[in-house]
C-alpha cells in the first residue's frame, strides 16, 4: 500500500530550525509532485511548499519564504523540509502530500495522498 510518513518535528525556539522529512512506500512516488501543507489548531490546513516531480520547480508561501527549503532524493524517495529561523506562528501539524494530476500547485485539492502529519512547536 502506497503510503507517505512524516518524521522530524519537535520542539524548537524562535530562531532555531528543523529538517522534516517525508518518506514513500512505493517507487511511484517518485513521479509524482510532492507539497507539505500545515495546519494550526483551530484553522484551515494551508500549503506550505510545493516540488515537481524532477526537483527542477518549486513554490512557497509568502509567509515561509526565504526561510523553508523544499527538497527532494528521487532515489531514497523522500521529500525533505528544511526549516530555518522559525517562529511561534509556524507551529502547526506539517503533512506531507503527493499529487498524481498536477506538475506543481498550491492547492490541497490538487493533492491526492497524505500523511499522518508531524508536530512542530515553536516557542517564544
Amino acid at each position: 500500500q502506497e503510503q507517505l510518513v512524516e518524521s522530524g518535528g519537535g520542539l524548537v525556539q524562535a530562531g532555531g530550525s528543523l529538517r522534516l522529512s517525508c518518506a514513500a512506500s512505493g517507487r511511484a512516488f517518485a513521479n509524482y509532485a510532492m507539497g507539505w501543507f500545515r495546519q494550526a489548531l483551530g484553522k484551515e490546513r494551508e500549503f506550505v511548499a510545493a516540488i515537481s516531480w524532477t526537483g527542477s520547480s518549486t513554490y512557497y508561501a509568502d509567509s515561509v519564504k526565504g526561510r523553508f527549503t523544499i527538497s527532494r532524493d528521487n532515489a531514497k524517495i523522500t521529500v525533505y523540509l528544511r526549516m530555518n529561523n522559525l517562529k511561534p506562528e509556524d507551529t502547526a501539524i506539517y503533512y506531507c502530500a503527493a499529487s498524481t494530476t498536477v506538475v506543481l500547485s498550491p492547492s490541497r485539492r490538487n493533492y491526492n495522498y497524505w500523511g499522518q502529519g508531524t508536530q512542530v512547536t515553536v516557542s517564544s
